[in-house]
């Protein structure tokens, strides 16, 4: 499925949406190339649970936990990983057995040492806007999008 977004208001609207129907335990790949608009997609799921700071790119850190609205949030950024075992290192499965939601940009630098996502947003950009492209992995869940935002009046 395909949404246009025509701005980054719109972008982030889209990470509210996805935060009311994503499930509590839930991985999710953010792909893009830099400046697409992943942090801002991840900066709108944040705002929309409630977090009241700055939501930055985890780029040097690796990862930012966020616990909010009794729920855990990570969000990591693989572009400085060098070799995928260093997510070994950093103890990243121990990430993925919480009940958490986690977004991972850069998934493809972790091949081999993460697991399948449950959804995949690759983001393109076009002018000034984005094209989002959706795949999930179970149909449950893309029933799930799909009744919410077709409730919403967002054409998929």
């Amino acid at each position: 499925m395909k949404i246009t977004l025509l701005n980054e208001q719109e972008t982030e609207q889209l990470g509210a949406e996805l935060w009311r129907v994503l499930p509590e335990k839930c991985l999710v790949f953010l792909h893009g190339i830099l400046g697409a608009g992943k942090t801002t997609l991840a900066r709108g799921v944040l705002r929309a649970a409630g977090h009241k700071g700055a939501v930055k790119s985890p780029t040097y850190t690796l990862v930012e936990e966020y616990d909010i609205a009794n729920r855990k949030v990570f969000h990591f950024d693989l572009y400085r990983v060098k070799d995928p075992e260093e997510l070994e290192w950093i103890g990243i499965r121990d990430y993925f057995d919480q009940q958490s939601l986690c977004f991972i940009e850069w998934a493809e630098l972790g091949k081999g040492f993460l697991p399948r996502p449950d959804i995949e947003l690759s983001i393109e950009m076009e002018g000034e806007g984005r094209i989002v492209t959706i795949e999930v992995t179970s149909a449950e869940l893309m029933n799930k999008l799909a009744l919410h935002w077709k409730n919403k009046d967002i054409v998929l």
